[in-house]
């Protein structure tokens, strides 16, 4: 246990402060990722921070993850009159921080937090209209709140001033080839190291692609404010000592449980809990409900889908959905055909009340919606990401790129197969404008109808577009791209220009909102909870996908599985999540890391492909290696669009 309250301990105790009993202990689950090497790369932490460096090339850094040799070093460089610090270390009492960038000129100490986030000067500010901070800005701001209060502590003779560095939404990347110039390289201990290639130059970093906004305003706001902790309103200063007092004495900050409890990170698994890890989550609970064991069992407010009375049921001590009431669900009239959210959000508490574990399809519902398809249908995936620094010049920070797709077809017979895919990681390549032409090439042969999971698809194709017309040296076929991507979607609301195209995507998670529901889901909707159970309540699928026929000569025709089977049981004779039956995505991490990657769905619904694509630009790696990993991106896409063609096929002979 550390003995100092540091930032991120703070951080962690703005969500919750009973997680700063657990932090750091072994004993306990911690599902966290914040810390994960995958998490920032994907993000573009490292590159975002090893660049705003760039911009001081006097700095030096204190390199030591030894407090007390950090603190010494800072003390050092602190002696004179101008310095720039990489990772200043400052403590006062059992307050310790470490700072990105800390400019010292005589008496002023300029200090620089470095976010991987994107802002627009002219258009986004830290503050509301009432001058309220803005809820999207909030961490950042108690991040850099919390370490100006710390040096103002242990640097009482000094003007500070706190920035937030940020990358420049509004900004032209002035050079090709700035986002491969920052590598990713782990060393003998697994600590991460971003090497500059040594041929940065100036012109590579004129003009700026980052912003630093001032944040002392948002500061002394906080300071003003004050916070809560458990049921009583202390000043910042007080706020911090009782929590640096609760690091340093081990003691337990007991707060009341809700709806942020959801997103416990201390956490056990019931595998983790039968090997003897202890449960955070559980002992709050425990300690606050007088549950036992066999409480934990039962689905909780928690789970309800898209419900925002959460904390008032559970302060009134309705904490399983056995406790909830039809009045507790407002159900507004909805001319839409199908479930609305109220009808929805009741029929899961029904079906826990009665404990109905049989799904609910809206036969008609789906029927109408089935009978304007035309065939052949067609089912596709994208995975994208967001670069934080640009791939080519006069590209902007956190431009979308679209790496990779897969794309299944049904015919009207019932035929499947598995019918095309792009993939490109090669490092530095800027991929929507290939990637766009070969879904035109692909899905342009006909006009049977196409479907999409969620809005992701529709927002990417509405991003590319949009590059396509900002682009001042266009591809030829710019014109073509365009007509195409406005004949498979809708307009942005945002879009200067509003369309609905002819073969417009249709959503299959609304249809799932809408239509079906299975118990087995505990109210999510992702694809990866739909797929197991559809799987494990469909007779007509495990028939058809228990034989060896995915990717089979004589079976259904795939670019990357062989003889594959996709249903199988476990010892308790439950059908196997088939995303389960898939490698990990990456063979050189941890066990634990690969389930903190499997078993988050935030992360586990693309943010996998993410990292990998991360990985592959940023990394020094072997062309072996880099082979792996795009088999399995290949692998776990195709999986995703046929996930779609089984709900597909088992909605099919529900109706029929």
């Amino acid at each position: 246990m550390s003995a100092y309250l540091t930032k991120s301990l703070f951080q962690l105790a703005l969500s919750c402060p009973a997680k700063l009993f657990y932090a750091g202990k072994a004993a306990y689950a911690n599902r966290s990722l914040e810390d994960s090497f995958l998490a920032s790369l994907a993000e573009g932490g490292f590159q975002i921070g090893a660049l705003a460096k760039c911009y001081y090339p006097e700095g030096e850094e204190v390199d030591t993850s030894n407090t007390m040799e950090a603190l010494r070093q800072t003390n050092l460089l602190m002696q004179r009159d101008e310095a720039v610090i990489f990772e200043a270390a400052f403590s006062h009492g059992s307050l310790l921080v470490r700072t990105d960038i800390l400019v010292k000129k005589g008496n002023l100490l300029e200090l620089f937090e470095v976010k991987a986030k994107s802002f627009t000067p002219e258009k986004d500010s830290f503050f509301n209209k009432n001058s309220s901070l803005s809820s999207g800005w909030k961490n950042y701001l108690y991040d850099v709140a919390f370490q100006k209060h710390v040096l103002r502590q242990a640097m009482p003779d000094m003007e500070i001033r706190a920035y937030l560095v940020l990358a420049d939404k509004s900004a032209l990347c002035p050079e090709n080839g700035l986002n491969q110039m920052f590598r990713i390289r782990r060393d003998e201990r697994e600590q991460v190291r971003v090497v500059v290639s040594p041929k940065l130059e100036p012109r590579h970093l004129t003009p700026s692609i980052l912003v630093k906004e001032p944040a002392d305003e948002a500061c002394e706001q906080i300071y003003r404010i004050g916070l809560k902790l458990a049921d009583e309103t202390l000043s910042f200063d007080g706020y911090v000592n009782k929590l640096a007092r609760c690091v340093t004495r081990d003691e337990k900050i007991h707060s009341s449980i809700g709806s942020v409890c959801r997103g416990c990170e201390f956490r056990a698994t019931e595998q983790e809990l039968l090997q003897g890890v202890k449960c955070g989550f559980r002992e709050c609970w425990t300690e606050q409900l007088c549950w036992t064991n066999a409480d934990f069992e039962e689905p909780t407010v928690l789970d309800i889908w898209n419900y925002r009375r959460k904390d008032a049921l559970m302060a009134q001590g309705r904490v399983k959905l056995t406790d909830v009431l039809p009045e507790d669900i407002p159900i507004k009239p909805d001319k839409r055909p199908g479930l609305s959210p109220g009808e929805r959000q009741w029929l899961q508490v029904k079906k826990v009340q009665a404990r109905d574990t049989s799904p609910w399809i809206d036969k008609d519902g789906l029927r109408a919606e089935m009978s304007a398809w035309r065939f052949p249908l067609h089912f596709i995936d994208f995975e994208t990401s967001m670069a934080a620094i640009p791939f080519n010049k006069g590209r902007r920070p956190y431009e979308g790129i679209a790496f990779q797709f897969s794309h299944h077809i049904i015919e009207q017979d019932g035929t499947v197969r598995h019918a095309g895919e792009y993939l490109n990681t090669l490092p530095g390549v800027f991929p929507n404008y290939a990637f766009i032409r070969e879904l035109k090439r692909q899905l342009e042969r006909d006009q049977g109808s196409i479907f999409r999971y969620a809005d992701h698809e529709n927002t990417f194709l509405n991003i590319i577009y949009q590059q396509l017309l900002d682009d001042t040296a266009p591809p030829d076929d710019r014109d073509e791209l365009c007509v195409f991507i406005q004949s498979i979607t809708k307009s942005s609301g945002s879009s200067p220009v509003q369309w609905e195209g002819p073969r417009n995507m249709a959503d299959m998670l609304e249809m799932v909102k809408r239509y079906y529901y299975h118990p087995a889901t505990n109210g999510s909707n992702s694809i990866k909870q739909v797929l197991p159970a559809v799987l494990g309540s469909s007779a007509f699928l495990q028939n058809k996908y228990s034989k060896p026929i995915y990717g089979a000569p004589s079976g259904i025709p795939s670019l990357n599985y062989r003889n594959w089977v996709w249903v199988k049981q476990d010892a308790s004779g439950h059908v196997m999540d088939p995303y389960k039956l898939l490698p990990p995505m990456f063979l050189d991490l941890s066990t634990q890391e690969n389930e903190l990657i499997s078993q988050d769905n935030e992360i586990r619904d693309g943010g996998a492909a993410l990292a990998a694509y991360a990985r592959m630009q940023f990394e020094e790696m072997g062309d072996y290696e880099r082979e792996q990993i795009n088999t399995a991106l290949k692998k776990y896409c195709e999986l995703d669009t046929l996930a779609m063609v089984m709900i597909y096929e088992a909605w099919a002979e529900m109706i029929s």
